[in-house]
């Protein structure tokens, strides 16, 4: 079975959108798209990683107390192997949430209490283990770790926050290779880092709980920081770069959205908040919304789907009557598909003209299907609280 690799949080690029050059279906029968297959999960929001016709999810298997890393096959859903360790916790808005990141050899994952595990992606064996709480005094953030982890050639890309606001650790054996300062003691959030180069200078962003930084990829040095912008609850979606030294950040809970700009001089770097937008107009519970083309694509807090130019301006908005939650999205073939409270998958052109709706098909039942969507040669994950689905969306 072909298809490219989801090899992460938010596909292969970390942006949300699918590179694969697939004709995918512009309509659905009264059916909707095939259901392939489904798989019971413990209570969460956790999603699969694809690679390799595999799916990657770090599930909670609550009759054994233990956070445990599943693979599945994609072609039927079967069980390859597991690994587990044991964690005692209590349900607090579910209880897995994070994507793990793999390679052709080795899959990373973080636990809700913040356990870093890296297993050998063919057999399931553990490589090595980080316990970000007791090595470098994490605080496990409210309803648990969100972070996803990020793997950039041979390395893995933390925030722990703590003694080291971030760290990158070999991949092969976990050892350190470089730690950052955390000279403000900010603390992990939910959110995930992002890397992005500015003024030739590659580096990792991240909006920890007092504001957002920026942190070089060679040596972990902080390049620039502010306070500018923060979010005082639930931080989950991640920075966006907008091209240029601009970075798009955004919050709920009336946090809104906000512009940030770098600029270079003098051999350092300067960050300052370029504009701030209002709730009413951009903001985000949970979801990182997609740069796409020269359109930002995101579920607003009045719950519709909404697309705003780079300036902040609303294009358009899905209406009252089209409503998403706080529910995942992504972009594949000019299609933008996203989720309904009601378990729907609706599927709708990602063009700054207007909001088109293609199909729309229930294929969850299990509430809350907030776990961030994976698509991989025409093949679509979803999952609520307690199950993972995989649908047909190829235009076959």
């Amino acid at each position: 079975m072909s298809g490219g690799p989801w090899p992460g949080f938010r596909g292969p690029n970390r942006d949300g959108i699918s590179p694969e050059k697939l004709s995918l279906a512009n309509s659905w029968g009264s059916g909707g798209p095939r259901k392939l297959w489904s798989v019971q999960l413990g209570e969460g929001y956790a999603a699969g990683a694809i690679r390799n016709g595999r799916v990657y999810l770090l599930d909670y298997d609550e009759a054994a107390r233990a956070d445990n890393l599943r693979c599945f096959s994609l072609a039927d859903g079967s069980e390859i192997w597991s690994q587990s360790y044991p964690l005692e916790m209590k349900s607090n808005h579910g209880l897995s949430r994070t994507v793990p990141a793999v390679t052709d050899k080795y899959v990373v994952s973080i636990g809700p209490k913040c356990h870093v595990m890296c297993c050998d992606a063919g057999t399931g064996s553990v490589v090595w283990k980080i316990d970000m709480v007791s090595q470098y005094g994490t605080k496990v953030p409210p309803w648990y770790a969100g972070q996803c982890p990020l793997i950039d050639g041979n390395r893995v890309i933390l925030a722990p926050g703590g003694s080291a606001l971030m760290i990158a650790v070999d991949l092969a054996s976990g050892k350190a290779v470089w730690k950052s300062s955390n000279p403000k003691n900010w603390q992990m959030t939910h959110s995930s880092i992002q890397a992005m180069t500015f003024a030739g200078r590659k580096m990792y962003v991240y909006a920890a709980s007092g504001g957002v930084v920026g942190v070089s990829t060679k040596d972990g040095s902080l390049l620039w920081q502010t306070n500018e912008w923060k979010v005082s609850t639930a931080n989950v979606p991640m920075p966006v770069p907008l091209g240029d030294g601009r970075i798009f950040v955004c919050g709920g809970y009336g946090a809104g959205a906000a512009i940030l700009q770098l600029s270079s001089s003098g051999g350092k770097i300067k960050v300052s908040v370029a504009q701030r937008i209002k709730p009413n107009v951009f903001g985000s519970h949970q979801q990182t919304p997609i740069l796409y083309g020269k359109h930002i694509y995101g579920v607003i807090p009045s719950k519709e789907l909404s697309c705003i130019d780079l300036k902040g301006n609303t294009v358009w908005k899905s209406g009252s009557t089209n409503r998403f939650g706080i529910n995942p999205y992504t972009i594949a073939d000019g299609k933008i598909y996203v989720m309904t409270d009601a378990g729907e998958l609706v599927m709708a052109e990602a063009s700054p003209a207007g909001y088109k709706e293609l199909g729309r098909a229930k294929i969850l039942s299990g509430g809350e299907p907030w776990g961030p969507l994976a698509i991989s040669g025409g093949r679509l994950l979803a999952r609520d609280l307690r199950s993972m689905v995989c649908v047909d969306v190829s235009g076959t």
